[in-house]
């Protein structure tokens, strides 16, 4: 039995990205050809963002990060899915389209909707954030990969990080959780 179409259109990078999520799912996608998009694909993801929702889904690297950025600043409420970085590992290259099938479908069942209300009382302070040690520690960017994992919100270096929590709204219970699980797998594993 075949599944039923994704109703959010993905936005990804490129054309193999859209072979992978075919590969993977039924589900349309916008190609931004590349981490420089014009007026014309932003319009494309706004339209589409408009009739039936957008799921941004761009490699875990720079270039993707900054996809997400700028369509986040151009579109209102749009969804982020995430994929860690060993889940899309090619031989020479990070990218959506060397991701599994099943690692695919995994990050688009886990979808996070983006929302910055000012008057939203942030899940966790800077200085928490400091004392939790997700800045400033020698293992800071293990454990912000760790629980960045744990959570399927992508890694990111300290401030984007921090702002990713915020933004997509991980709740103190989900970032706690986590933080424990992470402290338990590292009990675990010595």
């Amino acid at each position: 039995m075949a599944s039923a179409k994704l109703k959010e259109v993905i936005v990804v990078e490129g054309r193999n990205d859209t072979l992978a999520i075919k590969r993977a799912l039924d589900a349309d996608t916008i190609e931004t050809r590349g981490s420089a998009i014009g007026e014309e694909v932003l319009a494309q993801i706004k339209r589409a963002q408009a009739s039936r929702g957008v799921i941004v889904f761009t490699d875990p690297d720079h270039a993707g990060e900054r996809i997400r950025r700028i369509i986040s600043r151009e579109i209102e409420g749009v969804k982020h899915a995430f994929l860690a970085q060993h889940e899309a590992r090619g031989k020479r290259k990070i990218g959506v389209e060397h991701a599994s099938p099943d690692a695919i479908r995994a990050a688009l069942g886990s979808v996070r909707t983006e929302w910055a209300d000012p008057r939203d009382e942030p899940p966790l302070t800077w200085e928490e954030y400091i004392e939790l040690g997700f800045v400033g520690q020698p293992a800071s960017s293990e454990l912000r990969r760790k629980v960045a994992e744990l959570l399927g919100i992508g890694y990111g270096n300290a401030k984007q990080f921090y702002r990713r929590l915020q933004v997509l709204c991980i709740t103190r219970e989900e970032l706690f959780q986590a933080l424990e699980r992470v402290g338990k797998d590292a009990v675990d594993e010595s």
